[in-house]
């Protein structure tokens, strides 16, 4: 660069147009050429090449993005291509023993092995996450590939990591096969998601929500409040209630409960198991088409317009409050 000023010569890229490439690993998951990989690997794309281990080369169109959990579906114009088997992804236990593939700093395929470290993580990088956690070895150019078990079954696609260095530290996430293909039926179908919603900002439940209800530990998701107009208004919910179980599947935090629903179809009736008063009772709900205008996302997710209190949500205090915290009537504020 020195020497390119000193004889007046412009700097590298300096006029010239610049073309940006990005590599990312890819999924077959049928034979006539449908392609499952994340979004940001072919996000922006104004070309997609697919590239076989075989050398051989094709042009990919893209069918639908999914960027709320990291999902895309490509298609090749191809025939008679093999795929992979599928294996349910909610029938994995933590230490299971997992291979990452992919295509790693562009060095070629390359099989890492692992375990399965957690399950149901949610680091922040997707609105909708239940991601596999492994110590199977995912570096960049990773993304989109497959994880398997140890009979060479799918069950989750790689997707991320978390790491100082920017290489593998034996923190790598995946998403679950069920909740990919669940995207996928949608993308191959309408070219789009549609999400359902009930329509509720949930918070988690601590000890001394616990304690205040009566409940013999934390569990569940509290809602703090109701939306009008929504399916949970309908339904009858209210602020205050604790959502212990849908349709009898535990719900641990606000997180899984935004995936159970967002996967549920639009229009399903689900059982919601509550705690309400002290007391557990079953309230059915309909849900609805989650509004286009929310970005995809449910209401808790919203950000403000000043983000100084990014991701805070405040109330006024009420007596329930003031008896969990044991705070005299004089006192007034928010939480």
């Amino acid at each position: 660069p020195m020497f390119r000023r000193f004889f007046n010569m412009p700097d590298d890229g300096e006029g010239n147009e610049r073309v940006e490439r990005s590599l990312g690993s890819g999924i077959v998951i049928s034979s006539d050429g449908f392609i499952l990989t994340n979004n940001h690997v072919v996000e922006n794309a104004s070309k997609i090449i697919v590239k076989f281990n075989s050398e051989k080369e094709y042009t990919a169109e893209i069918i639908g993005t999914d960027p709320p959990t990291d999902v895309a579906l490509i298609k090749i114009d191809a025939e008679g291509l093999p795929i992979i088997e599928m294996s349910d992804s909610d029938a994995l236990r933590i230490g299971d023993q997992v291979m990452a593939i992919g295509n790693p700093f562009g060095v070629g395929q390359t099989v890492t092995l692992g375990i399965v470290s957690a399950l149901g993580r949610n680091i922040g990088l997707m609105a909708y996450s239940d991601l596999i956690q492994t110590d199977a070895s995912i570096n960049p150019g990773n993304s989109g590939g497959a994880l398997v078990n140890m009979k060479g079954e799918l069950v989750g696609m790689n997707a991320a990591i978390l790491s100082r260095s920017g290489g593998s530290q034996g923190v790598g996430f995946a998403i679950p096969t069920n909740m990919a293909m669940r995207i996928v039926e949608s993308l191959r179908r309408d070219g789009a998601v549609e999400r359902a919603y009930l329509g509720v900002i949930p918070q988690p439940v601590d000890q001394a929500m616990a304690d205040y209800y009566g409940m013999d530990r934390p569990r569940g998701v509290l809602i703090s409040e109701v939306n009008e107009d929504t399916p949970a208004e309908e339904a009858g919910l209210r602020d205050g209630d604790i959502i212990l179980t849908v349709d009898g599947d535990e719900i641990k935090n606000p997180s899984m409960l935004r995936n159970v629903i967002s996967l549920s179809e639009v229009g399903q009736t689900v059982d919601l198991r509550i705690v309400r008063d002290g007391k557990e009772q079953t309230v059915a709900v309909k849900l609805g088409l989650l509004p286009t205008e929310l970005g995809g996302t449910d209401e808790s997710e919203l950000p403000d317009e000043d983000e100084t209190l990014d991701g805070v949500t405040v109330r006024a205090l009420d007596d329930r409050v003031r008896n969990m915290y044991e705070l005299p009537p004089e006192i007034d504020g928010i939480f």
